[in-house]
């Protein structure tokens, strides 16, 4: 492992709510369907987990909390409630948590995220996908482009704002029967709702999911790599000329001096580095690319902490059932946990490389790496650098090492030197 910290490091906290109104084909989540009988038992299995948890973590700060899915929004607000006592009675959060929860258009009401946002959750985010009609029924969606809008309104008015974390949307690119065209239209209407965050996503066909059968049985032409890389490359130089600044491979935040002024055609916002860390970057999904510790609650979660990377039951059923009689064990284990690895330096090493690396500005800082390995990159891994550098894919000077634009197209090939 690396060195030891001089003082605990802030905990994440990601809370698994793997309900969902029906499962959308490319979804390969742990999400499940028509169960909506064990929501109330789950909650109360999820609260004591929590609470067992938080009993081993022994006031380790938390500084951000994620609930994903699933559907997070289809849970009653009085669900919630009882969750976030519990939350405050047994983990130290800091006085400005980032708290986020996703949610899917039309499943939220002004009452429903008024009682969110009262709770104390400060960012939400919206799974859009798309804004054409034909490409939503292809996806499994339930919404339209109206309840987007609608949605984000209402959030607004709940004070999802920029006084807040704000608000991400996501949208998907690249499927089957997508055009440039299709692509620019949805991308520009999302624009027009003035976010403070954007997740884009190029289509993966996943194991399993309804969508890769399609394409296989030939009911769908496969997604075009080519046209994927142009609709990523222009959508790059879109939100840079809005003043969003690409922080990670898939991600892209408004900073905070951006407020209060026009964010187009401003030099400094779309390079990071040149800017202080804003509120809106996603600093939950930060503590996971900078390879740093957090916890997973409820079924499915994943979790590393303690020197460890464990996993939880996936199904809801029996995560509930291992629940009810569970105590608490060693940190960072609930009775949930079903496969747990103890991570080596040389994992910790590799898994730093592969997840900083996704960051499109910061990339693995060099001083950063030695304070915490004891050596310098050159050391761990110069031939590998300087492989990838040669190659065009990678950046690597005194400061740390990062992505270029050609390795953000071909990050797989980057980041399987490291695992």
């Amino acid at each position: 492992m690396g060195r030891p910290e001089s003082q605990p490091q802030n905990l994440s906290i990601y809370i698994a709510i793997p309900f969902c109104q029906v499962r959308c084909a490319y979804c390969d989540f742990n999400t499940f369907a028509g169960l909506d009988d064990l929501m109330a038992p789950y909650a109360r299995a999820l609260a004591r987990e929590i609470r067992l948890v938080g009993e081993a973590a022994a006031g380790r700060p938390v500084h951000t909390i994620f609930f994903g899915g699933g559907t997070p929004s289809l849970l009653p607000l009085l669900v919630y409630q009882d969750i976030f006592a519990v939350l405050r009675g047994a983990f130290a959060l800091t006085t400005d948590c980032e708290i986020t929860l996703e949610a899917n258009p039309g499943t939220v009401d002004a009452a429903y995220l008024l009682g969110l946002r009262a709770l104390g959750v400060s960012r939400l985010s919206f799974g859009v996908q798309s804004t054409h009609a034909s490409e939503l029924r292809l996806l499994d969606r339930l919404h339209s482009f109206e309840d987007v809008r609608q949605a984000v309104a209402l959030a607004r008015a709940a004070g999802f704002d920029r006084a807040s974390h704000g608000l991400n949307l996501d949208l998907i690119f690249g499927t089957p029967h997508q055009t440039l065209a299709m692509w620019q239209a949805s991308l520009l209407r999302v624009l027009a709702l003035e976010p403070e965050h954007l997740s884009l996503y190029a289509l993966s066909l996943e194991h399993g999911t309804p969508l890769r059968s399609w394409v296989q049985r030939g009911l769908l032409p496969m997604p075009d790599a080519d046209l994927a890389a142009e609709m990523y490359g222009w959508a790059g130089e879109l939100l840079a000329a809005h003043g969003y600044g690409q922080y990670e491979i898939s991600n892209w935040a408004l900073p905070e001096k951006a407020e209060g002024r026009s964010r187009r055609s401003d030099p400094q916002v779309s390079d990071l580095r040149l800017l202080a860390p804003g509120r809106y970057q996603c600093r939950h999904n930060l503590q996971y690319w900078r390879n740093r510790p957090y916890l997973g609650l409820g079924a499915g979660a994943h979790g590393c902490a303690a020197g460890w990377r464990y996993s939880n039951v996936l199904a809801p059923g029996a995560y509930i059932a291992r629940l009810e009689h569970g105590v608490v064990g060693e940190f960072p284990f609930s009775p949930a946990a079903v496969e747990r690895t103890r991570q080596t330096r040389a994992d910790e090493m590799g898994e730093t490389m592969l997840l900083g690396l996704r960051l499109t500005a910061e990339g693995v800082g060099g001083a950063d790496f030695e304070a915490r390995f004891g050596a310098t990159l050159a050391a761990a891994y110069g031939r590998r650098l300087r492989h990838l550098r040669g190659l065009g894919l990678l950046a690597w000077d005194e400061a740390g090492a990062r992505l270029t634009p050609a390795g953000r197209l071909l990050g797989n090939r980057v980041f399987r030197e490291f695992v």
